[in-house]
């Protein structure tokens, strides 16, 4: 495909995104309710909220710096309940994970223990604590992001997203991120047969591993701050991310070929301190988790519009883009699917990996 149509599909996925979300419901008080959330989250506040002198102050700790994706998405948080606690909170964001020195896991556990106030990590990484939510990683589980957006709203998703209850943490937002994609040196990725012998780095976790060795790849679990390093010295042919990855991290300087496999996806567990939730009056509550659940849909606009601009990033500088047929997905599917026994066994509860699997027509 195009390297025009692809940027054109990238925005024409999020505007059915929108329009499918909207349609979800058919009662009228639940629709009145989510035509005002999502109204809401097409507005964008810009400017940073003024706390009073006594508000109660709140540090929300990411993994990436605060001009990424996710850094930008919980500011525009920030703001909102700021505004919506009219000034007794005073949010701020510290980046980098540097108040957990960069151990995600260790992360997880201060946020459990109260060290930590407030936490957004991905999905995948909780599995560590969480095995059932290695069911969102599940290659070619969901077909795209309005699929998922519904699934995390669907009486399933929202019980996952909110099984850190019991450890601890409250979840007060739950957000997609964009589906992970292919970039190599060597070749276009349009089907499986592609990826036979490539070296491609996964993260550690045995989904990647165990889906890539099924399409023929030889895997390489890396510290992703090793990667660039080995993309350059040709120690790796290629690696697999959303787009703004390699767009942020100048993959284009060692990377010819992007693929837009989708192949698997993620999301964003917006956590708290549970005790220190509870501690908050009932106004402060209720203005976090509205912010949470706002910028829920404002943040799957906020990446179909910064996707296109990565995207277009890569191409400018020198990147071939390509989509995959509907017939290469169906190959790409059928071999997740022959991988399904040893997924359960992972995630550890077949129960939410089947009523997944129906959710999402894979069963």
């Amino acid at each position: 495909m195009k390297a025009k149509r692809l940027v054109a599909a990238l925005l024409a996925a999020a505007l059915t995104t929108v329009s499918m979300s909207a349609f979800a419901s058919d009662a009228s008080t639940e629709a009145s309710t989510e035509a005002s959330t999502e109204a809401a989250s097409e507005v964008t506040f810009t400017e940073d909220q003024t706390p009073n002198d006594d508000a109660t102050k709140i540090t929300i700790a990411i993994p990436d710096p605060e001009e990424s994706y996710i850094g930008v998405a919980a500011k525009e948080f920030a703001n909102r309940a700021m505004k919506y606690a009219d000034g007794t909170l005073n949010i701020t964001i510290s980046g980098n994970g540097s108040l957990y020195g960069g151990d995600t896991a260790a992360g997880i556990k201060q946020l459990s223990a109260g060290s930590l106030q407030m936490l957004i990590l991905a999905s995948s990484v909780y599995a560590s604590f969480k095995p059932g939510f290695n069911v969102i990683s599940v290659p070619y589980m969901f077909d795209d992001q309005a699929q998922l957006l519904d699934y995390l709203n669907s009486e399933t998703g929202d019980a996952l997203m909110k099984s850190v209850d019991d450890i601890g943490i409250t979840t007060v937002g739950k957000w997609t991120r964009s589906f992970r994609e292919i970039t190599n040196s060597k070749k276009p990725i349009n089907s499986p047969d592609d990826l036979k012998g490539l070296v491609l780095r996964v993260p550690n976790n045995s989904l990647y591993v165990e889906f890539f060795k099924a399409c023929g790849a030889v895997t390489t679990p890396m510290n992703f701050s090793e990667v660039y390093n080995a993309l350059q010295l040709n120690t790796l042919d290629g690696q697999e991310n959303p787009v703004d990855v390699p767009y942020s991290n100048k993959f284009y300087e060692v990377q010819k070929y992007i693929s837009f496999t989708n192949h698997m996806a993620d999301a964003w567990v917006v956590g708290v301190n549970s005790k220190f939730f509870d501690s908050l009056t009932d106004e402060q509550k209720e203005a976090i988790q509205k912010a949470g659940e706002e910028v829920q849909q404002w943040n799957v606009n906020y990446m179909a519009s910064q996707d296109k601009v990565a995207l277009q990033t890569l191409i400018d500088n020198g990147m071939e883009a390509n989509d995959i047929s509907d017939e290469a997905k169906e190959q790409f599917i059928e071999i997740s699917k022959s991988c399904y026994d040893t997924f359960k066994e992972l995630i550890d509860d077949d129960e939410l990996f089947d009523a997944t699997a129906k959710f999402t027509g894979r069963s």
